[in-house]
């Protein structure tokens, strides 16, 4: 007993030396670099003004997810919540860069942990939450009938479920799974962390990635087998979901596909830092560009969200625009032109609801679907 409470003792305070991580950087060969003893280099500020891009680019998705009441259903709660972890991912690698570099190794271990378990939760939330949508849409296309509320209960799960997990990967580290005591089971990208760990995470990813495509795989079975289906495709009702999933599942696989480019180099480093022996393979010491490549995910995820979808694409536009394309009276501007698939809502329209009439040459009428009923937009252009 006397002996375990001092190893606990031994091992609590090892996690508030730095001298630990001068011993670690040492070992793995780290040390032998210049990365910590200068000051950001330019593709550290490159790297920073990716993130900042992923930062305001996921703040915008989630502002118009939240300010559109069309989007207060399961699915796009869903898309909220990978647009939050992609966001929080931007953040934390954010302000691993900035206490990375010289910075590094006046960290104590817990602190080095708390750096790199950030970036670890919130992109293992991101790459989970891939698989919560793929997960809704497989149970959605399987029974369309579901009720709302079992809609929305499974959609709380799902979020819930993703960030548990992601948590619960991020802490492992912390919880001991780490080489403060064992040099020789080191990671070289990451000098704190378990090779088996490292290993444990690339499964998990990789697992995570099989389920996607076997998800998704199934879904397109599913709708090719019944649109195949001479008495199932006589129907209108299925006609237009057989058609819905069909965009959708070009969506998705544009999404996994980037997901697979972004990913794949750095589990292929990862799996490659488990085998390599110490100081032995110089390529591990350029980790910071494979993750990198991996945040950019990040970042074009909720591009290919916009893209893909008309509804999204709205209410960003709107979002970005309003005080562009409508004046303080309620008229529209002649600017509005060039989004004439814009919508707008009564209060955000002419208040009293009148026609409203811009005038610049040629004669065109678009038509601008309001909640107000009445608003009708004739363009002369």
């Amino acid at each position: 007993m006397v002996a375990f409470e001092a190893s606990n003792s031994s091992t609590a305070a090892s996690y508030q030396r730095n001298t630990v991580l001068q011993l670690h950087y040492n070992y793995t060969g780290k040390l032998d670099r210049d990365r910590y003893t200068d000051r950001l280099k330019p593709e550290d500020i490159m790297f920073l003004f990716i993130c900042l891009l992923i930062v305001v680019e996921n703040c915008v998705v989630l502002m118009a997810i939240w300010r559109n009441k069309k989007f207060h259903m399961p699915m796009y709660y869903l898309l909220g919540n990978l647009t939050l972890s992609d966001l929080l991912a931007g953040f934390t690698y954010m302000m691993n860069i900035v206490l990375s570099g010289q910075n590094t190794l006046t960290l104590t271990p817990l602190l080095w942990f708390l750096r790199e378990g950030g970036v670890f939760v919130t992109l293992a939330a991101s790459v989970i939450s891939l698989l919560a949508i793929a997960v809704e849409r497989y149970a959605t296309m399987v029974n369309m009938k579901t009720h709302r509320r079992a809609k929305r209960n499974r959609m709380l799960s799902l979020i819930a479920a993703s960030w548990v997990l992601s948590l619960l990967l991020g802490v492992l580290p912390v919880l001991g799974w780490n080489c403060l005591s064992h040099l020789n089971w080191c990671s070289t990208v990451l000098p704190l962390y378990a090779k088996s760990y490292i290993f444990f995470c690339v499964f998990v990813f990789m697992t995570v990635l099989l389920a996607i495509v076997l998800l998704y795989g199934r879904i397109f079975h599913f709708v090719k087998s019944n649109t195949q289906n001479p008495a199932r495709s006589r129907s209108k009702g299925f006609s237009r979901r057989s058609q819905k999933y069909m965009v959708l599942l070009k969506t998705v696989t544009v999404v996994v596909g980037v997901f697979i480019l972004c990913w794949m180099p750095l589990f292929v480093l990862l799996l490659l830092d488990f085998v390599c022996p110490v100081r032995s393979c110089p390529i591990l010491f350029k980790a910071n560009y494979f993750l990198g490549v991996a945040m950019i995910n990040s970042l074009i995820n909720p591009m290919i969200y916009t893209l893909t979808s008309r509804d999204m694409r709205r209410a960003i536009v709107k979002l970005l625009f309003q005080r562009c394309l409508i004046t303080r009276e309620g008229r529209m501007r002649k600017i509005a032109a060039a989004f004439p698939q814009c919508s707008f809502t009564k209060t955000e329209a002419n208040p009293r609801g009148m026609e409203t009439s811009i005038s610049s040459g040629n004669a065109t009428t678009v038509h601008i679907k309001s909640i107000y009923p009445k608003l009708r937009v004739s363009v002369v252009s």
